[in-house]
């Protein structure tokens, strides 16, 4: 029996090894055993990912990390560990080498303390540390970093993490970093081009997808007001299948496996962009794909299916004004296995405070009493006052608390100029259909 306290593991050290086999693969040996990741990014809902058949977790930092480990290891789940190095574009100097040794000495610490945690899979050093960089000094630390880890941890390999995939990076990877066992990426809509890019650039070790997801806020298309218009969580589900299946999964040569993001909820451009959870914790239809593509079955109950919205008889995607206060009406089209849905709308002002590489934002607060009626899959609301950019949010549910989502950006214009608008367009149509 394995026993976990907040400060000591009384367990033995599970060996892993990045490894060729005779045909050429590389693969991950743990404990002696093949093992391919089947992972997720975050460190909640550990019971439903065992469910879903993954196998992994990955964190981005050492913040709770005994009690992370211990959690992962009663779930039989393995960690990607990260060690946050620090950015340059939140004000890092690599060049400053007091700084540098002060972080080498934190994470010597950290490497110390947990090397042994059965639940350790491998040890993540630095996450997008290229995102808006100048000084490639940075991957002479990544590389003292990831030689002190194999000095102190002979158990355990290392690896970094890009955004994105630039053969430049790769190359200044493989030449100042060396200690770098495996290459890893953050990538999304790009994640179909990785397999034969990370050739081209000349790697020639393992990687992991390390981060991967629906289509990245920067890569949809956008309304005239600079909104990006956000995928349903159907298409979303679509997504992540089709990358999974067709794009990961075959690299049998060279990809070890991979993370999917994010294993939770959080606030960046949405509430619901990229979270494979609801802020209540609810599960999409997202998870249903994922788990189908790791264990080749779909759930007894899958989540309900939202396929499209329209509003004002415009569709997703299409610029969308609408005149402030005046009543509008949207029609959802939704399905669930069990046909026993229900049906709730928000309204939430388009968030501003919209930051770069998965920093922390705040999420801005719905909208009150602009809902006037509900009728299942329609719903007929008041346009907001001010003049802006908004979404409508709509959430389907089925008797298990599945849940399905989507939004539509629309625009509000100013009663008076609104109304204007609205005259001349009307007296346009009126002379288009006198007869001559």
């Amino acid at each position: 029996m394995l026993l976990f306290s907040s400060s000591f593991v009384f367990s033995q050290v599970v060996k892993v090894e990045v490894v060729q086999n005779e045909d050429g693969q590389w693969q991950l040996l743990r404990g002696g055993e093949p093992y391919y990741i089947k992972g997720a990014g975050g460190d909640t809902h550990l019971e439903e990912l065992v469910e879903a058949g993954g196998n992994s977790i990955r964190t981005w930092s050492a913040d709770g990390a005994q009690e992370v480990l211990d959690r992962a290891h009663a779930h039989g789940l393995t960690v990607m560990f990260g060690l946050w190095v620090q950015h340059e574009r939140h004000g890092y100097d690599y060049d400053n080498e007091a700084a540098n040794r002060s972080q080498l000495d934190y994470f010597t610490s950290v490497v110390k303390k947990y090397k042994d945690h059965p639940a350790l899979l491998m040890w993540s050093i630095g996450n997008e540390v290229d995102l808006f960089y100048s000084n490639t000094k940075v991957w002479d630390v990544v590389q003292d970093i990831a030689k002190m880890v194999h000095e102190v941890d002979p158990n355990h390999p290392t690896t970094t993490v890009t955004a994105g995939l630039d053969p430049i990076e790769v190359k200044l990877v493989q030449q100042q970093a060396p200690d770098i066992d495996i290459y890893s990426i953050n990538t999304y809509g790009e994640v179909c081009i990785i397999k034969d890019l990370i050739r081209t650039a000349g790697w020639e070790k393992a990687y992991i997808v390390a981060e991967w997801g629906p289509d990245g806020h920067w890569e949809v298309a956008k309304t005239r007001w600079s909104s990006p218009v956000e995928q349903t969580s159907h298409e979303k589900a679509l997504s992540y299948s089709s990358r999974y299946n067709d794009c990961i999964l075959p690299d049998t040569e060279m990809c070890i496996g991979s993370y999917v993001f994010l294993w939770g909820q959080k606030q960046e451009t949405t509430a619901t962009w990229y979270g494979l959870f609801s802020m209540k914790g609810q599960s999409t239809e997202v998870i249903d794909y994922v788990s189908k593509g790791w264990k080749g079955e779909w759930p007894a109950n899958r989540a309900p299916s939202l396929d499209s919205i329209s509003l004002n008889n415009q569709q997703k995607g299409e610029n969308i004004y609408l005149i402030a206060e005046e009543r509008y009406t949207a029609n959802v089209f939704a399905s669930d296995d069990q046909e026993k849905i229900k049906y709730s709308y928000k309204i939430y002002p388009e968030s501003v405070d919209t930051k770069s590489g998965g920093d922390l934002e705040k999420e801005p607060p719905a909208m009150a009493g602009l809902i006037k009626k509900k009728s299942k899959n329609k719903v007929e609301f008041k346009a907001p006052r001010e003049e802006g950019a908004y979404r409508l949010f709509v959430y389907v549910t089925d008797k298990e608390d599945k849940i399905a989502y989507a939004n539509i950006p629309f625009y509000v214009n100013p009663r008076t100029e609104g109304m204007q608008q609205s005259t001349s367009i009307r007296m346009q149509s009126r002379k288009l259909t006198i007869p001559e």
